[in-house]
């Protein structure tokens, strides 16, 4: 019975591994991206936190997420609260109260600090990026495989992004972003604390995501995540029309 358990424990270590190699590219993408909010129903609070040039600023939002249609709202600070971010499908708009009419805004646009609209939204990899596993190299001691990253439009959040997908866990630990002439000009880091049941499968959440320029050390942003939730949204919540009355 000893000899049997421990088979079995051996047995559930390594199948996340076998189980890896016989995926293909995009579906370890798809995996990864599940991990980071790329499912049909999910809500989130998300907090920014941006540090440089000595000062400190932060902003609380709650995410809505759809697939690709995402539905930010403000909570926090007092000023900006209830504006809004909607990207549904590639189009992305600002929402504001008293304004008449949605302003179209670019995923690339700085949302604060480091933090781009589209790191908001964007975990949708598998299909916004053409994907080429360029190698293997371990981060922190893990395992991983190198992911290059190539936008198959221009209307994404980075023209190009180096990815490391943890081989056991599948889900990204690291990026680097690249402009269209090749320039590294941040990085980021994920960690997975939570966890959600999809489909009836429990999957890693991401709890944390910190952004670094490439350039200046000490300009940083981090997104805290909480409250995270599986749920039904009817398409009325991703209706520019609607939020506009």
């Amino acid at each position: 019975m000893r000899r049997f358990r421990a088979l079995v424990g051996l047995a559930s270590l390594v199948w996340p591994l076998a189980a890896a190699g016989a995926l293909t590219p995009r579906d370890i993408l798809d995996r990864a991206d599940r991990a980071r909010g790329n499912v049909p129903g999910l809500v989130w609070r998300v907090t920014l936190t941006s540090t440089g040039e000595g000062e400190e600023r932060a902003q609380t939002l709650e995410v809505k997420a759809r697939g690709e249609d995402v539905l930010a709202t403000f909570l926090a600070p007092p000023r900006i609260k209830g504006q809004k971010v909607l990207m549904a499908g590639r189009n992305m708009w600002f929402v504001k109260p008293g304004l008449s009419r949605p302003v179209p805004i670019s995923p690339r646009q700085k949302l604060m600090g480091e933090a781009a609209n589209g790191d908001l939204a964007s975990t949708n990899y598998a299909g916004d990026y053409d994907g080429t596993i360029r190698g293997e190299e371990g981060v922190e001691g893990e395992p991983c495989y190198v992911f290059d990253l190539t936008a198959r439009a221009k209307n994404v959040t980075y023209d190009r992004i180096v990815y490391w997908v943890s081989k056991s866990r599948l889900v990204g630990v690291k990026a680097d972003f690249y402009t269209v002439s090749g320039k590294r000009f941040k990085s980021a880091e994920f960690r997975y604390g939570h966890g959600i049941v999809f489909e009836g499968e429990r999957i890693p959440f991401v709890n944390r995501m910190v952004i670094r320029d490439a350039l200046r050390p000490e300009a940083v942003t981090t997104l805290e995540y909480a409250d995270i939730e599986v749920k039904r949204l009817p398409d009325a919540t991703f209706n520019l029309n609607l939020l506009m009355r």
